[in-house]
């Protein structure tokens, strides 16, 4: 693969990360302090999403950084190997783990959304978590199909 190709995919990645550190700075603090307004009585609502919220960014620039080291092994013609398969399983437990917070986070968007009268935060939560299981299972497929071309390139090797 080219290297230019290489170079536009990681700077997507770097951009990628950008727009969510963002996101992480400003308008997560904002959601806290909406969710405490909503419940003056539950206030510490604000660290649970703060924590959920936060939990999520961690793993998803985990992942970030395997994609980017992924992306290193194809320009050094090692993308088939055992550094490949390790980058994409992490990438893997990466978007579960995602997927599995914004699952124990859904009780707080439901009260924000009940609240508030606003079934679209509902429905954003959702995406995420399908968003996140879509990238598992893909990372899960790539990954699966990386082993058996090692597999048979390691045969073919050994034939030859």
């Amino acid at each position: 693969m080219k290297r230019g190709t290489t170079l536009f995919l990681k700077i997507a990645v770097i951009l990628i990360g950008i727009p969510v550190l963002a996101l992480c700075i400003f308008l997560v603090p904002e959601i806290g302090n909406f969710a405490v307004e909503l419940y003056p009585d539950i206030a510490y609502i604000k660290y649970l999403f703060l924590i959920d919220l936060y939990a999520t960014a961690i793993p998803f620039y985990f992942a970030l950084y395997q994609a980017f080291k992924l992306l290193s092994y194809i320009d050094k013609n090692t993308a088939f190997s055992e550094l490949s398969i390790r980058a994409l399983k992490n990438i893997k437990y990466c978007a579960i783990t995602i997927s599995s917070l914004y699952v124990v986070g859904m009780p707080l968007f439901y009260l924000i959304a009940e609240k508030d009268d606003a079934p679209g935060i509902i429905v954003i939560g959702l995406v995420m978590i399908f968003a996140s299981m879509v990238i598992a299972v893909f990372a899960a497929v790539l990954q699966r199909l990386l082993k058996n071309a090692i597999d048979i390139k390691s045969e073919n090797d050994l034939t030859v």
